[in-house]
């Protein structure tokens, strides 16, 4: 079976279909926006209880506190990226590259952003429970061993996916090119 790189035919419900798809991706990266940014603003109340001069509070948990900011940040973080990625990749999107390239790229910005999130609340949860539960310490080792996994796993993705970059040099140019005008 040989590969032909022209695009296939667009039928016509696609006129119809696209504008709905359109609206809903938009819907969701929006609402990725106000979840990250409502999560920043939760995070900016928890630094402020810990850095509060007028509280009375120990310093332990002042510390937590902090702890507690930073893994708000990371979630948020986790979702503005992906409204960014649906923004990026559904909708500013007009080059019309395979399902296969299209799911490397948008797996590969998911899982970033995932592991990242996931080696931050690994350390906030390790610091948590050294202070508070050490007996709880293997369930941050998990989220670590979690997060450790998830790149590996994405890592041989890319590896055997590989020789599919190979059969469609064409539609991972357009790609390329599109990076290039989007940014």
């Amino acid at each position: 079976m040989e590969y032909d790189p022209e695009p296939a035919v667009v039928p016509s419900d696609t006129k119809v279909t696209r504008p709905l798809f359109m609206a809903a991706y938009g819907a969701a990266a929006a609402l990725f926006l106000a979840c990250g940014v409502a999560l920043v603003v939760f995070a900016g109340f928890e630094l402020w209880e810990a850095a509060n001069p007028r509280a009375n509070t120990g310093l332990y948990d002042r510390f937590d506190a902090v702890l507690e900011s930073i893994g708000l940040l990371a979630v948020s973080l986790a979702a503005l990226e992906l409204g960014q990625t649906v923004i990026e990749e559904e909708i500013r999107r007009e080059a019309n590259i395979s399902a296969p390239t299209r799911v490397r790229r948008f797996l590969s910005r998911f899982l970033v952003v995932i592991v990242i999130a996931l080696a931050i609340e690994c350390l906030v949860a390790t610091f948590r429970f050294v202070h508070e539960d050490p007996s709880s310490l293997p369930y941050a080792a998990a989220i670590g061993v979690a997060a450790a996994a998830l790149l590996l796993a994405w890592g041989f993705f890319i590896r055997q996916n590989r020789a599919a970059e190979e059969l469609e040099p064409e539609g991972v140019e357009r790609a390329k090119q599109e990076d290039r005008n989007v940014e």
